[in-house]
């Protein structure tokens, strides 16, 4: 018997969720055999991985370098397919490559100048002694100072790294490289100079103060990943103390990409969010956001889930934060767990953690039901056991169809602000950003597995810019 042959006996393992995020290039030395490019393939497939590219760096008459590039589900997945890989007769794993930390190496962002500087001429100009001309003017006209410098396009991205992604209180260190992501994104899709500013500080004061310092270099603020209840009183005394925009993305980012979708989702089963009866699990910085948009989109039947159980405003052992959302919410009262809210909702929106709706609860909602499961990395609910059992399903993931992605949103958002010349931020601009993107999304292209548009869609950040700025589409 031949080594594929061989080989073919093993058991197949149906294929996992694998991910670009955990991809994979692993070296090795073979031999010359022309069977052991599909050994390889073979021996990655069979541990549920997805090989993505094979190339034979090296030819030599005894021996064969390979690069093998692939995806799995997670970190340890990843381990299993060099195992698998490492198992193959004749093979030698010489070196393994995480792709995703490659690319992270020396940063994702750098800084460009947007003048030439290749003469003396240049430089008298763009520096000094040119530079102090301009300075003069500026001091004796501060208004100018967006038209003649770069704060007029730039963003500071602003975190204390309390509240990292979905990992929790990681410190500005390892904060660092998703502000850097989020500055690389500004740029790619709105061509906003952002900058990532990680304070080492998660005192309010320290925080509120440090930013005042640095916000006459800036257009506008972008708060993120600062926990909740600290985010509220960030952004509160920011907008009170600054006359530029502060947008917190966690929050107000959130809530306008869930209110698109959910628009879309509504209009999909020809319902009226001033009809729905909607539940929101979750009462952080983003469901607290949601609710109070969908409250001024016109929602009137929301009721909010948390550990504490379903808020109501007669509860007054609730904190201040989840009282004050209570008294907005739950109308009729309800009391109890999640699953007692579930009954007979409409839709249920889940920015909280994993696995804490199950499936069969769906079946006790609605007749047409629509559940957007946003927890990151896990969903609240299985999404493939969610789409059995609902009309319209959503989640934050890349690997489902409706991804509720804060990148429809952001970008677009700051585009308008700067245009506008914009000071501050408000709840009117955040409905008709909703409106934008859910209004991208024709009636012929809309169905239930493409209720919001894709963050490569090239109206999307114009459409959100110019709802934020007023201005009625052309």
């Amino acid at each position: 018997m031949s080594k594929a042959n061989a080989n073919t006996s093993l058991p197949v393992q149906r294929a996992k969720a694998t991910t670009g995020s955990y991809s994979i290039t692993v070296r090795l030395h073979t031999g010359t055999d022309p069977a052991v490019v599909g050994e390889l393939a073979t021996a990655v497939s069979q541990v549920g991985g997805i090989t993505t590219a094979l190339d034979i760096v090296e030819s030599r008459h005894d021996r064969l370098v390979v690069d093998l590039t692939c995806s799995a589900a997670d970190g340890t997945h990843a381990e299993e397919l060099v195992a698998a890989i490492s198992g193959v007769p004749g093979v030698k794993v010489h070196k393994v490559s995480d792709r995703t930390f490659l690319l992270h190496i020396g940063g994702k962002i750098g800084v460009e100048p947007t003048v030439p500087l290749k003469t003396r001429d240049d430089l008298s100009m763009a520096y000094t002694p040119g530079v102090g001309r301009v300075s003069l003017a500026l001091a004796e006209h501060p208004e100018d100072v967006r038209r003649l410098t770069i704060k007029g396009n730039s963003v500071a991205v602003v975190t204390d790294g309390s509240a990292v992604l979905g990992l929790g209180n990681l410190g500005p260190g390892a904060a660092l490289p998703v502000m850097e992501g989020k500055a690389a994104l500004f740029k790619r899709f709105a061509g906003i100079n952002a900058w990532p500013i990680c304070l080492d500080t998660q005192d309010v004061d320290e925080i509120v103060r440090t930013v005042e310092l640095i916000a006459p270099g800036f257009g506008g603020i972008n708060l993120e990943d600062i926990a909740a209840p600290r985010c509220f009183e960030v952004e509160g005394r920011l907008r009170e103390r600054l006359d530029i925009p502060v947008f917190h993305d966690d929050q107000h980012g959130t809530a306008i990409v869930v209110l698109a979708a959910l628009t879309n989702a509504l209009r999909f089963v020809k319902q009226n969010i001033d009809t729905a009866r909607i539940v929101v699990a979750g009462a952080g910085a983003a469901g607290t956001a949601i609710v109070t948009l969908l409250l001024a989109a016109d929602a009137h039947d929301v009721v909010v889930w948390d550990k504490e159980g379903l808020l109501s405003r007669d509860d007054l052992e609730l904190a201040p934060a989840k009282l004050a959302l209570a008294q907005q919410t739950n109308p009729h009262l309800i009391r109890g767990e999640l699953r007692d809210g579930l009954q007979g909702a409409d839709v249920f929106i889940g920015v909280s953690a994993g696995g804490v709706l199950a499936p069969e609860w769906i079946d006790e909602m609605a007749d047409e039901r629509i559940v957007f499961a946003l927890a990151n990395p896990d969903p609240e609910v299985d999404i493939a056991e969610a789409a059995k059992r609902a009309t319209v399903v959503a989640s934050g993931r890349s690997d489902y169809p409706n991804q509720i992605n804060n990148v429809l949103a952001f970008p677009g958002v700051f585009r308008g602000l700067l245009d506008a010349k914009a000071s501050a931020v408000t709840t009117e601009m955040l409905l008709r950003a909703a409106y934008a993107i859910a209004g991208v999304v024709t009636d012929d292209q809309l169905n239930p597995n493409y209720i919001i548009p894709s963050v490569f869609d090239p109206g999307i950040t114009t459409a959100v810019a110019r709802a934020i700025a007023g201005e009625d589409a052309e």
